[in-house]
């Protein structure tokens, strides 16, 4: 077999692009509203929110609130940290949030990582594996409790006896958002997800030089790898995501990413090719935005809020093509 015949084979399928906005707080009522109408105006299909305790607005009633003074944006955190609610309870603030919002909400569950948020709120840290596990089981539980009858569930870390989720969500299927940077996680999101983001591998609890070593190209290439292979078949079904942190649409590409390396700590070409970091003009990130789903399958591409209306021109030139 050559290698375009190897390629072929391993493609993943190319899907539509649709953009979010990754959001996090606001001074005012009237500023997360102006946000959220401004995302849904420049075209963005998604606001996504993070679940951490520090500067943030809590997610659930803010998404709520971004939902209910727009009429198409969708809404999900990127993403709920299992260990930080009962299941049973998480599953009925999303559905109630579904059926609310007239079948906007996405759901993006995760096993936790940021030690911070664990020290500051008293909580144990346990191993990856033990909250991994705890994640897979809430996983199972928030999903059989969209499903119609009562349900049961003897766990390692979880209880449910004769169960019935309440309300039901609006969406016959909520889609289910899962990231991850290591092999298991990973592994895991190519069985379960509808959605797998591709993050940097958080083993240390925090964002550092040893997290950033392993977004450069090469390392998502390994990443994708491990999703596909895990996902056989349904690989077919799955939406690929990656959030974008370094976002700067300029007509001096170069320099801005010479600078971002130098503050990393990083050669220029890693900035370059990274899927983290879009960078230049409109239609040059345009270019190599199609270039990275065509490698890489994303095609659901999260900027942040402070991007909402500089991103707009590359929304314009890709959203549905």
């Amino acid at each position: 077999m050559c290698s375009s015949d190897l390629h072929m084979a391993s493609a993943l399928p190319i899907r539509p692009f649709r953009f979010g906005i990754q959001a996090s707080n606001a001074p005012s009522r009237a500023a997360w509203v102006d946000l959220a109408r401004r995302a849904e105006g420049n075209g963005f299909s998604v606001l996504t929110m993070p679940d951490h305790f520090g500067d943030q607005l809590a997610p659930v009633p803010a998404m709520m609130t971004a939902a209910d003074v727009t009429t198409t944006l969708r809404v999900g955190a990127l993403v709920f940290d299992n260990d930080y609610k009962h299941p049973v309870v998480l599953a009925k603030e999303l559905a109630t949030m579904d059926l609310l919002s007239d079948g906007r909400t996405e759901v993006g569950l995760g096993a936790g990582w940021m030690i911070s948020d664990y020290e500051q709120a008293g909580m144990p840290y346990d191993a990856a594996g033990v909250r991994i596990d705890r994640f897979l089981e809430g996983l199972h539980i928030i999903r059989r409790s969209f499903e119609a009858g009562t349900f049961s569930h003897s766990g390692t870390h979880y209880t449910i006896t004769d169960y019935e989720g309440f309300p039901k969500p609006a969406q016959a299927k909520v889609p289910v958002l899962i990231g991850g940077g290591g092999k298991r996680v990973l592994g895991i999101a190519a069985r379960e997800a509808d959605i797998v983001g591709i993050n940097a591998t958080l083993h240390a609890g925090r964002i550092g030089p040893e997290a950033i070593a392993t977004m450069t190209a090469a390392a998502v290439d390994e990443k994708v790898g491990i999703v596909k292979a895990a996902a056989g078949d349904r690989i077919a079904d799955i939406e690929m995501n990656v959030r974008t942190f370094m976002v700067n649409v300029t007509d001096d590409g170069a320099s801005a990413r010479a600078g971002i390396a130098s503050m990393l700590g990083v050669d220029t070409d890693m900035i370059e090719n990274t899927p983290f970091a879009v960078i230049g003009s409109a239609n040059e990130i345009v270019e190599r935005l199609l270039e990275r789903r065509e490698r890489w399958g994303f095609s659901y591409i999260i900027v942040g809020q402070e991007d909402v209306d500089s991103f707009a021109p590359v929304v314009a030139q890709l959203a549905g093509r």
